[in-house]
């Protein structure tokens, strides 16, 4: 066998692999982390424990930490479902009203009319094939994926002016529940809508800690999780509601401050990625309209079309690591 061959097939396993590491990594980084903190918390928690006994809480405290432990194993099984959740439930927290059938046809169709569309530019048949595949699988849930983020940036610009309305109508006197439909008749998209699902909920029987914390499949957020937390051990345990909401209503202002602060500071290496990864399509471009010949035979060749698929393959690994270098959560 060829001794280029040989070469060739190393390179692609090496960048299968590579890839396969790249994606895998930030499960594996969680996993680590996790047994971490299991292992930091572990150590106190035997004293802790003690200490809870020996002191007796009351009544009250007792209700809130147990609301609290019902709580935080919920929410974990929610946010669980939450990371990667099913194109139906993608599209509801996307704010489309359209069926997964509907959506299927559609992705289906963009796949045909890009295929249709390459294979009259005259693409080999090998990227044509491809071209379909990212317009039927990729381009469309990358569209909802955008919808989605976007809905959501404008639910947390939003969600504290909410807060600020209902603990003025409660330190007004009104009820919770007219403080909740104004908001769902006064309110900004998408918080407007998703308060009027509330309203439509309790009007149903469903109690009001319940019905806001269903609020969160629809926007999974953390925002959207304190804000269910803090009605739920209101309705449980009782307690000044307006100076919470107020807690909380500085806390949503305050994330909101850190995000921006952290856009403007990872603004520079989003840039520079930006720059890199798109200077080899320029460069490619650049030489097909001042020597089309000399850049042809990295598309005619078979050799050729090995080095550009090993080129993208590496491209795209390039880009997922520089995209997880540059994400913040917190």
């Amino acid at each position: 066998m060829d001794i280029r061959v040989l070469a060739m097939m190393g390179l692609v396993a090496f960048s299968i692999a590579a890839l396969l590491y790249g994606f895998l990594y930030g499960r594996i980084e969680r996993q680590a982390s996790a047994e971490r903190r299991r292992t930091q918390v572990a150590a106190p928690s035997i004293d802790a424990e003690r200490a809870r006994a020996a002191a007796a809480p009351s009544a009250r405290r007792r209700t809130v930490q147990d609301t609290l432990k019902d709580l935080e194993v919920k929410q974990k099984h929610k946010a669980s479902k939450s990371t990667n959740p099913p194109m139906q439930l993608r599209l509801a927290q996307a704010g489309l009203n359209l069926p997964i059938s509907r959506f299927y046809a559609y992705s289906a169709l963009t796949g045909v009319v890009i295929m249709a569309v390459c294979f009259l530019a005259g693409l080999p048949l090998l990227l044509v094939l491809g071209a379909g595949f990212v317009g039927a699988v990729g381009l469309p849930r990358f569209v909802v994926n955008f919808i989605r983020k976007k809905r959501h940036a404008a639910f947390i610009d939003e969600l504290a002016n909410a807060v600020e309305v209902i603990v003025r109508g409660v330190k007004a006197g009104l009820p919770l529940n007219d403080c909740l439909r104004m908001i769902a008749s006064e309110a900004k998209e998408p918080v407007k809508s998703e308060f009027r699902l509330v309203i439509e909920a309790m009007q149903l029987g469903m109690p009001i800690d319940e019905a806001v914390t269903r609020m969160y499949e629809r926007v999974p957020l953390p925002e959207t999780n304190f804000f269910g937390i803090v009605l739920a051990i209101q309705s449980k345990a009782g307690g000044n509601l307006s100076e919470a909401l107020g807690n909380l209503a500085k806390v949503l202002r305050e994330r909101k401050k850190m995000r921006a602060k952290i856009q403007a500071m990872s603004m520079e290496a989003k840039s520079s990625a930006a720059i890199i990864g798109s200077l080899p399509i320029i460069v490619t471009v650049l030489v097909y309209l001042t020597s089309p010949d000399y850049i042809m035979v990295l598309f005619v060749t078979p050799i050729g079309q090995i080095v550009v698929g090993i080129s993208l393959l590496w491209m795209l690994v390039g880009i997922f690591i520089m995209k997880r270098m540059i994400a913040f959560d917190f």
